[in-house]
Formats: C-alpha cells, sequence, structure tokens
C-alpha cells in the first residue's frame, strides 16, 4: 500500500485504529519527509539539524497524534510540530553558544559554500544569505509563501497568527531581501 492510495483524512482514520497505526505512521513519514526535511532546512539551516528536528518531528507526531482534531489540514498541523521543534533548537544552540552576529554571518555562509546538499549558482547564494538575514518570524513567513508555496491562510494555522500579520511580514521580509540583493549583487559586479 503506497501513500497515494489514502487521502489524509483516510490516514487520519487509519492511525485511529491501533491494528493500522503503524501502517499509517509509515505512510505518514513517507508522504511528508521530505517536504518537512526542507521546511526544517531552511529555519535550521544544517543538514544534521534538520535530520534531527525531522526525527523529533515525527517522534512528536507519533507521540501525540491521538491530540489531532482534525480543526485544520493534517499538514498544516505537522508543519506546525515541525516549526515549533526547529524553532526549540534554534533556542537551544543560541543559549549554548554565544556567537556575535558577524561571527554567526560567517558560520552561516561557510556552511552554505560547503553544503555538500546546496548547488545553488552565486545568485541563489546570495538570495539564502538576504534570507538569513530577516528576524527568525519573517524569515519562516518568507520560505513558506515563497518556498513552500502556502496560501497566507494555511501559513496563519501553523503559526497561529493572523493574515494581516503575515501578509504585512511577508510585504517587509521582500523588501529587506530586495534591498540586500541590490547592495550585495551591485557590489559584487
Amino acid at each position: 500500500m503506497t501513500s497515494r492510495e489514502y487521502t489524509d483524512a483516510e490516514l487520519v482514520e487509519l492511525f485511529k485504529d491501533k491494528s493500522h497505526k503503524q501502517m499509517a505512521f509509515k505512510i505518514l513519514i513517507s508522504r511528508y519527509k521530505e517536504r518537512l526535511y526542507w521546511h526544517i532546512r531552511k529555519i535550521v539551516i544544517s543538514h544534521d539539524d534538520a535530520d534531527d528536528v525531522l526525527q523529533n518531528t515525527f517522534l512528536k507526531i507519533w507521540q501525540n497524534f491521538d491530540s489531532f482534531q482534525g480543526k485544520s489540514a493534517l499538514y498544516t498541523w505537522l508543519y506546525r510540530i515541525a516549526t515549533n521543534e526547529a524553532l526549540t533548537l534554534l533556542k537551544k544552540k543560541r543559549k549554548s553558544v554565544q556567537f556575535s552576529i558577524d561571527e554567526e554571518d560567517s558560520q552561516y555562509e561557510k556552511q552554505l559554500v560547503n553544503d555538500p546538499y546546496f548547488d545553488g549558482d552565486e545568485i541563489q547564494i546570495q538570495l539564502q544569505k538576504a534570507i538569513n538575514t530577516l528576524p527568525e518570524k519573517q524569515r519562516i513567513i518568507f520560505n513558506l509563501k515563497y518556498f513552500e508555496e502556502l496560501k497566507y491562510e494555511e501559513i496563519s494555522e501553523i503559526l497561529e497568527t493572523t493574515v494581516g500579520s503575515l501578509k504585512a511580514s511577508y510585504h517587509h521580509a521582500a523588501k529587506k531581501i530586495e534591498a540586500y540583493l541590490k547592495n550585495n549583487l551591485v557590489e559584487k559586479s
């Protein structure tokens, strides 16, 4: 049985049936692991950290699936868990290591350029650097809207905030990225 044979609603029902719970979980992992990995990766940057957060995300999903009430779409609930787990990791890292902003930017740039999973050209590298300059909330909103192509209503459910606030944050993020790219691409040419 493949994940394509079941809708998310059917998968939720299968998960609630103890005799099908493991099968449903395997299908859920198969269906969402790549999307969640890249969502997490855009927040935590590092491949290793993204893998750790993804594992924690699926562990939380397994442990808390009974609390899923179906008031939102399954994937928005999964994204909310993944986002919270990624933010938790970032908070732990900030507490354990104190970098200056310049050191943090330099570390990020080294990670990005040396990352075997990132094969972007100069423009893509500059875009990722620009995104990394955004405040955490704006970065997450920008990634969900721009890369994941989610609707504001879906992002609102994931981040538990208003659509109006999201639109404003996305607009500010896009303007900051545009300014960063104009300044840095002009300097390089």
